[in-house]
């Protein structure tokens, strides 16, 4: 049943976000609260989530919220994580992997990898995988990855994943972001006939304080001001591929403005997006 939105009511059910503390995440949390949806948000700063769990109740009282803590720069982080939560929830019926950040200068992770490809790739395929029996189990259910359009600026460099050549930025945010369109899609092919869902959604050029490193960024951030949209607004995008009643059954999609868009040439090359998977795998201990 729809209500007043035209998303499903969501009551019984399960909605874990990550990435909730702040912008797209947070408003992507509060309308699934809206919709009735017990809630496991995660982040990385235990105080943080505690203050968007607060804010969510006081705008939904009543909102049944859990928080879980992990830094996705540190992967056994993730992996205790997502063990936690799978022992502590048998269904999940939805799953947004949000959480993404971009790096003025390239890091490695104790793991190490690149944090811009571990934070926004390897660690939301991990969490994935180790969510999976759950998803499985609650079927039918959805996953929904948060890309950006930056994606078509991107492209996935096989032979240098850690991105050691001319580190810049921007580039390194729109590889990862193809990478979550092509994880998308690997996925939601071993998905299929399970009733489980996989698709990709572009939130819009959200106004929040997300990507403003360093004083160029800040600079062009505040001339783009006038075409940015609200974080409820971007959210509604991640909304519409969790909870409207037109997305049943549809998987392996791409969405923009609510829409099926094409995405990156390379995404739509199989091999390409079978490598990905194989080598992602390996990379965070997954089985094939």
């Amino acid at each position: 049943m729809a209500d007043q939105t035209g998303f499903k009511r969501l009551d019984a059910k399960l909605a874990v976000v990550t990435g909730a503390t702040s912008g797209v995440g947070l408003y992507t949390a509060l309308g699934l609260a809206r919709l009735g949806a017990g809630l496991v948000i995660t982040g990385r700063d235990v105080r943080r989530l505690s203050d968007a769990a607060s804010w969510i109740k006081n705008k939904v009282p009543g909102a049944m919220i859990e928080i879980e803590n992990a830094d996705f720069a540190k992967l056994p982080e993730v992996r205790a994580m997502a063990e936690r939560i799978a022992q502590g929830h048998e269904k999940i019926e939805i799953l947004v992997n949000n959480a993404g950040l971009i790096m003025p200068a390239r890091s490695l992770t104790a793991d190490g990898f690149e944090t811009t490809f571990q934070v926004n790739h390897l660690a939301p395929f991990l969490l994935t995988a180790l969510l999976l029996p759950s998803l499985r189990a609650a079927a039918p259910a959805r996953i929904v990855n948060v890309s950006s359009r930056m994606a078509r600026y991107g492209k996935i460099d096989f032979g240098d994943l850690n991105n050691t050549r001319r580190y810049k930025s921007w580039i390194a945010y729109s590889r990862s972001k193809l990478a979550n369109i092509m994880f998308t899609y690997a996925l939601a092919r071993r998905l299929a006939g399970t009733g489980v869902t996989a698709n990709a959604v572009h939130p819009g050029f959200v106004a929040s304080n997300f990507g403003r490193k360093g004083p160029v960024s800040a600079f062009i951030w505040a001339l783009a001001r006038p075409i940015q949209i609200s974080p409820a607004r971007g959210a509604s995008n991640s909304l519409y591929a969790a909870a409207a009643p037109e997305m049943d059954g549809v998987s392996g999609k791409y969405l923009a403005n609510k829409k099926s868009v094409v995405s990156h040439p390379q995404s739509r090359d199989i091999e390409a997006v079978e490598h990905l998977w194989r080598v992602s795998a390996e990379m965070t201990g997954v089985p094939r």
